[in-house]
């Protein structure tokens, strides 16, 4: 409990507590292609601890800040959303005999492109307090990591960016990301800029669906039109 209490008052703890052990486990193919491997995070368990506390308070909010097209680890929100709301939107597409594009977007190595400052920028938005906020840059900034090999560690190094895979709230963080994006989107729309799909169910007035989100899996909805395509690019 000394831990949680210092880390409350002071905004940090021992930063030999955020240190990470990585190995390379291979994945697929050959040896001799780096690519191959999958790293994987060794998370000492007291900052684990730490981490899940942290986890749970934003589960709490999450819902409240994040918008009804993100279907990933909202409470009351659940996975198969993400599998029958894409179905729904393409098969009243298909009854009302319009024709439309659908796109999937895929981030690669999505963590590790997330920028700190901007991360920082969207808590802020979102109104995380400033406390919440050093909590949050304290967990990522001070993240040190050395590799094992052949079970030796070799020299520590620090991560530019990206918060770290094996963090309880990592997701959480990148939903939170993924929230911007969403608001980009809704600017487009308002613009005029994409035109979205109407999913009308049997007897129902419709709903306007323009992306759904599942963390950083992303669908995109708009008319069948070069226009279109052009906005996306």
């Amino acid at each position: 409990m000394q831990v949680f209490k210092e880390f409350h008052s002071q905004n940090v703890v021992l930063r030999s507590l955020n240190a990470t052990f990585l190995v390379l486990i291979l994945n697929k193919g050959g040896a001799s292609d780096v690519n191959n491997f999958k790293p994987i995070n060794l998370v000492g368990s007291l900052h684990k601890i730490l981490a899940k506390v942290l986890t749970n308070r934003l589960k709490r909010v999450i819902g409240k800040v994040v918008s009804n097209n993100q279907n990933a680890l909202v409470r009351a929100r659940q996975i198969l959303d993400a599998t029958l709301a894409p179905n729904e939107a393409i098969n009243s597409r298909k009854r009302s005999s319009n024709a439309g594009l659908v796109c999937k977007l895929n981030i690669e190595k999505a963590y590790d492109h997330v920028n700190w400052k901007f991360l920082l920028s969207v808590l802020e938005k979102m109104e995380f307090g400033p406390k919440w906020r050093q909590w949050i840059l304290f967990c990522i900034y001070t993240v040190r990591m050395v590799v094992l090999v052949n079970g030796s560690p070799t020299n520590f190094f620090s991560t530019p960016r990206g918060p770290r895979q094996g963090d309880p709230f990592s997701p959480y963080l990148f939903v939170l990301i993924m929230e911007a994006f969403s608001g980009l989107i809704a600017k487009a729309e308002e613009g005029g800029f994409i035109m979205d799909f109407k999913v009308v169910a049997r007897g129902g007035e419709g709903v306007q669906v323009s992306h759904l989100l599942f963390v950083d899996d992303t669908l995109l909805f708009c008319e069948d039109n070069k226009d279109q395509l052009k906005f996306w690019k």
